[in-house]
């Protein structure tokens, strides 16, 4: 049984959100740069904008779904045009294309400089949300592959 493609996407970026959640779990219990705290960040820049009315609770589930639902949903709809011939191809270059998001317009928007460099670690962060994005977006393209075909 084929699944609709539309469900495909959903599960993928779950499977690619899931595969994150661990990697952020990684970093934590290693202790790899305590002093970067990406989420932690854009909730407090959520509840900033919102005056504080949002529950801290609501806005790590707005950046999950967001990783789910929203980037799924976007990388079901794009997968045929994505350069690249095979689903490693795809999967990486969406990961540079959101690399290149968040280090030239998230973490400018919340306070945190282009890629990151604000926060006084040099390319640190920056490295480090390439490889975990390049993870993120293999994840979600072994997925979707795995649904489709």
């Amino acid at each position: 049984m084929r699944i609709p493609r539309l469900i495909a996407s959903f599960l993928a970026g779950g499977a690619a959100t899931a595969t994150h959640l661990a990697l952020m779990g990684a970093k934590q219990a290693l202790g790899v740069l305590p002093q970067f705290q990406p989420y932690e960040d854009i909730q407090r820049s959520l509840l900033t904008a919102t005056g504080g009315s949002l529950p801290p609770g609501l806005a790590f589930l707005l950046s999950m779904v967001n990783g789910s639902l929203v980037l799924g949903f976007v990388f079901g709809r794009i997968y045929p045009i994505l350069p690249g011939q095979s689903w490693v191809g795809k999967g990486l270059f969406f990961g540079l294309c959101a690399w290149l998001a968040s280090g030239l317009i998230v973490f400018p928007a919340i306070g945190r400089g282009v890629f990151a460099w604000g926060v006084g670690l040099g390319a640190a962060p920056a490295l480090l949300m390439a490889a975990m994005l390049a993870i993120y977006s293999l994840a979600m393209s072994f997925a979707w592959r795995a649904l489709t075909d």
